[in-house]
Order: structure tokens, then sequence, then C-alpha cells
């Protein structure tokens, strides 16, 4: 309690719009953003009986909740680390924009919110899902960054959740397609994420966060790790044409875009460099996007 007093005191004095800034920095809008449009793709994916707008809008309404809920509470969980890492010591809350109990109201309210609006207006099911999205980033994934390298692998279950959220929102029921749109999000992580590791793993060291390349500095596991993983997402990303889910130009572009990907995770691999790794982290930016608007266009 005495902490947290310290913490509300040190905020300091700034202007409505300052403040408006802060909070919106808070929600992580970029992520929130790749997160919505992968929901709204499995929205599409998954409307089989006619694509009904108001649902769609009030779906992506309740994940942009959710996505600005969870990235404020995992702010408000990792305040001190974020304060000893450069690319994080600027955030809202290292630098007392915002106190730290203004950031709990607001992302638990945030959550709340999200997860009433899910159930009342698009269905129980997705919102059961967004409930596992919550406990999973924020209770289990967030606190486990200092403990242990595998909080890599818990947190990508629920990273995967939000194209699988966007399907059950649209069709309420969990198929194969669905699961299928999961799997190739929560392999996609990987490298994308340990690429991030591999090109912050000093300042991770330095906060205590234990990625795979601070607690393996030689980097050969997580070369191999990145590697396997984007070897084991082709295969999957190709699943949506031989289920019927999407045709013959989806499975062309998957197949070019999956072996781009791989091309730029072996020269990481191999050249262990930060370099190498910001050009893999920038890939992968771009295929997940390529890939899952490909899948809508040439949907079946």
């Amino acid at each position: 309690m005495e902490i947290i007093t310290a913490e509300i005191e040190a905020t300091r004095a700034i202007g409505v719009r300052e403040k408006l800034a802060a909070y919106l920095e808070l929600s992580k809008p970029r992520i929130a953003f790749m997160l919505v449009l992968t929901a709204a793709a499995g929205f599409y994916l998954g409307a089989a009986k006619g694509f009904d707008i108001v649902l769609f809008v009030n779906t992506v309404i309740g994940i942009t909740l959710l996505a600005f809920g969870v990235a404020t509470l995992n702010q408000v969980w990792e305040r001190k680390t974020d304060a000893l890492m450069e690319r994080t010591a600027n955030r809202p809350l290292p630098t007392n924009k915002i106190s730290v109990v203004e950031a709990l109201v607001f992302g638990v309210s945030m959550c709340l919110t999200a997860e009433i609006y899910l159930a009342v207006l698009v269905n129980v099911l997705t919102a059961i899902l967004g409930l596992i999205v919550i406990v999973g980033y924020v209770l289990l994934y967030t606190p486990l960054k200092t403990r242990t390298s595998a909080s890599t692998a818990i947190g990508a279950i629920p990273g995967a959740l939000p194209p699988l959220m966007g399907f059950t929102a649209s069709a309420n029921e969990i198929t194969l397609g669905a699961w299928t749109l999961f799997a190739i999000l929560f392999l996609w992580q990987f490298p994308h994420f340990l690429a991030i590791a591999w090109m912050y793993k000093d300042q991770y060291a330095k906060a205590g966060i234990k990625m795979l390349p601070v607690v393996e500095p030689s980097g050969k596991i997580t070369a191999r790790q990145i590697v396997i993983f984007t070897v084991l997402l082709l295969p999957v990303s190709l699943v949506p044409f031989f289920i019927g889910m999407a045709g013959l130009v989806y499975l062309i572009g998957a197949s070019l875009l999956g072996l781009w990907f791989l091309a730029a995770s072996i020269k990481a691999a191999r050249a262990k460099s930060v370099e190498q790794a910001r050009k893999l982290l920038l890939v992968s930016v771009l295929y997940l996007p390529l890939l899952f608007a490909l899948m809508v266009f040439n949907h079946n």
C-alpha cells in the first residue's frame, strides 16, 4: 500500500491532451489494431450463414476494448521492469504520466466492459475466450516472464485467441477452421517474439526478464526454435486450402509467403545478429496481415 501511495504522489501533473495521449499509449493501439485485424478476418471466415454487419461492429468494439484492457494491465504489472529498459522507459507508468491506480482502474474497467459487451452483444462463447485471454496473458504470462523462458509458449496461447474469437463471434462454435486460425497465430508468435528478444536481450537481462536469448546467450536454442516454428508454420498455413476454407490463390500465396518467412528465419538463425533479427521481425509483421488478407480474399 505504501508503494502504491508513493507512486500516486510521484505522478506529475499534465494537461488533458497529454493525459489522453498517455492513456492511448497505455492501450498499445498498434498491437490492438493487429489483433483486431486477425479477429475481423476470423469473423469473416466464420460467417457461413451470412455477414452480419451489426454483429461484426460489436465484435470489433468488444475485442478492441479487451485488447486495450489487457495491454494496460500488462503494463501495470511490468511498470518496474519497464523502467529498467530503454525501449519501455518512456511508457506512461515509468514516466509517471499516469498513476498505477489510474492505470489499474482503466485496465480493469476496459476488461470488464469488454467481457460484458461480448457476452451480451456477441455471444457467451466469445466472452469465455476473452476471459481466457485476460487470465492467460495478465495473470500467467506476464508474471512468469521474470521466472522462466517458457513464458513465451504460455503467452502464445492467449496471444493466438483473437482470430478464434472473431470466428466464434460469427459462427458461435469452434470448428477445425477456427482451430487452424489459432494454430497459425500460435506458431507465428515464436519467430516473431524470439526476434524481438534477440534484439533487446541485453535490456531484458538488465530488467531480469528471462527470455530465451537471455538464459541461453549462445543463441543456439533460440536459432533452432526460430527455424523449427517457422517450418511448422508453413504446412499449417496451407491447411485452410485443404479444408475448403480458401482457394488456389491462397494456396500459392501462402506458400510463397511461408517460404519468404522461412528464408528470413534461416538467415536470422545463421547470423545470430541484431540486424538479421530486425529483418526477421519486419518480415513477420508483414507476413501475418498478408496471409490473413489472402485468406479473406480467396475465401470459399
